[in-house]
């Protein structure tokens, strides 16, 4: 079986290479293939190593072309993400389409390019959302509109690829320790300077991946791994209001920045 994973140089990609790599053969995608060979896999479990910035289309329709080569797909992880730091207002508007094309634009663009290949092994997309999908979060509003599209896209293509095999799970982490907050733009495209504001445990990322390896097992549709943050996304549904409150008095940094 083979398994394609994005972002795979480090930190949730990286470890769901090395939790994977015993069962499936690795097409590993990312930016640096530098980074990619210091990850120290098995090289015999390695059908590709791509470099692509996934912030520009033509660079994945080039990647598409090389994986077309591929005898058969199992598992798409699309799992390589950018976020930001920054009030809506004040942040460019570059910012923000940087951040839809990566975290939405991108895994659509790359699923709908090896759907054939899912058809044909009946296989399994696995898309790295956020629980930011699914409610606000102050200082993040394009990350937050990138992940609800993203759910909504995904979500529907569940449905309408069923009859075919191909299923489809969708993650819903809150706060994971990798580098993706480390790596937040600022309102000015910059890395963001200020710390970020968490609610609840900040989770670990072999963890989460243990609990994403077993859902792929089950070839289960959603995996929420955090209980404290999908409440809170319940209490946004039934009382926004007062969920508006909470949060702008939790995150009352970012209405500064």
């Amino acid at each position: 079986m083979i398994a394609v994973i994005t972002g795979a140089a480090a930190g949730l990609g990286a470890e769901l290479a090395r939790q994977l790599q015993p069962h499936y053969q690795l097409v590993l995608i990312d930016r640096d293939p530098l980074d990619l060979e210091r990850l120290g896999l098995d090289s015999e479990r390695i059908v590709m190593s791509l470099q692509s910035d996934l912030s520009d289309p033509d660079q994945i329709a080039g990647m598409l072309r090389q994986l077309e080569q591929l005898e058969r797909l199992d598992l798409l992880i699309n799992n390589a993400g950018i976020t930001h730091r920054s009030r809506a207002e004040v942040t460019d508007l570059t910012v923000i389409q940087r951040v839809m094309q990566v975290d939405y634009f991108a895994p659509v663009q790359l699923t709908q390019g090896v759907l054939p290949l899912l058809r044909d092994s009946q296989g399994l997309i696995v898309n790295m959302s956020s629980m930011a999908g699914w409610m606000p979060v102050l200082g993040r509003a394009g990350y937050c509109a990138a992940k609800a599209a993203l759910h909504q896209y995904f979500e529907t293509l569940r449905s309408e690829v069923a009859a075919q095999g191909i299923a489809v799970l969708m993650v819903y982490p809150s706060f994971v320790a990798t580098q993706i907050e480390q790596n937040a733009l600022g309102a000015d495209g910059g890395r963001a300077q200020h710390a970020r504001s968490v609610v609840g445990k900040v989770s670990q990322a072999e963890d989460l991946v243990e609990a994403i390896v077993r859902a792929i097992g089950k070839r289960q549709q959603r995996l929420f791994p955090d209980r404290f943050t999908y409440f809170s996304s319940l209490l946004y549904r039934v009382a926004p209001k007062f969920y508006h409150r909470l949060m702008r008095k939790r995150f009352a940094e970012e209405l500064m920045i």
